[in-house]
């Protein structure tokens, strides 16, 4: 049923926000630099996949998680998509692939040896990463691990329909409340 309120979403997603890839692409056409960002990440059963997101940083900038990146490494029209929360728009594909999930744990790199071995030791692997999830509602982030890996373990323990429409209104609320 939840994979099935994924394809619904991602499409009327997608299409919604259209206007935002397109205002992108201009932004971007004037530049030799793609408004794409792709990466692989560890996903279901640990097997990687190619992540979509908005460019936000520089070319040539460390693969590294979000905290770790420094201020500068990030583009004007980038800080305008993260204020916005918009630059994980292109992780819809991801989902309408099958990728990922709306709802579930976010998506580690490669090089995140410890939150990989702690989300294996969990089970966490076992099912789809998401967009967003209870960790991202907690506010905790990948610069803690063994937490992030038990919060995510927490949350698809009690996974239902019901979480899963909870999960998407919390962080609705959560960035709007954060913008405040």
């Amino acid at each position: 049923m939840i994979r099935i309120i994924d394809i619904i979403l991602s499409i009327l997603g997608l299409f919604l926000s259209l206007p935002i890839f397109f205002l992108a692409f201009l932004t971007k056409s004037f530049s030799s630099n793609s408004p794409f960002f792709f990466q692989f990440r560890v996903g279901r059963n640990q097997k990687k996949f190619l992540l979509y997101k908005f460019r936000t940083m520089k070319l040539k900038t460390r693969s590294v998680a979000t905290h770790l990146v420094e201020k500068k490494a990030i583009t004007t029209f980038g800080s305008f998509l993260r204020y916005l929360k918009i630059d994980e728009l292109p992780q819809l594909w991801n989902v309408l692939r099958g990728d990922m999930s709306l709802v579930g744990p976010r998506p580690s790199l490669l090089n995140q040896k410890i939150l990989i071995l702690e989300r294996k030791k969990r089970k966490v692997f076992s099912v789809r990463p998401g967009l967003t999830g209870l960790s991202q509602i907690k506010g905790i982030n990948m610069s803690q691990p063994i937490l992030l890996a038990k919060t995510d373990y927490k949350m698809i323990k009690k996974m239902n329909i019901v979480y899963y429409f909870y999960y998407l209104l919390m962080t609705l609320l959560f960035i709007f409340k954060k913008r405040k």
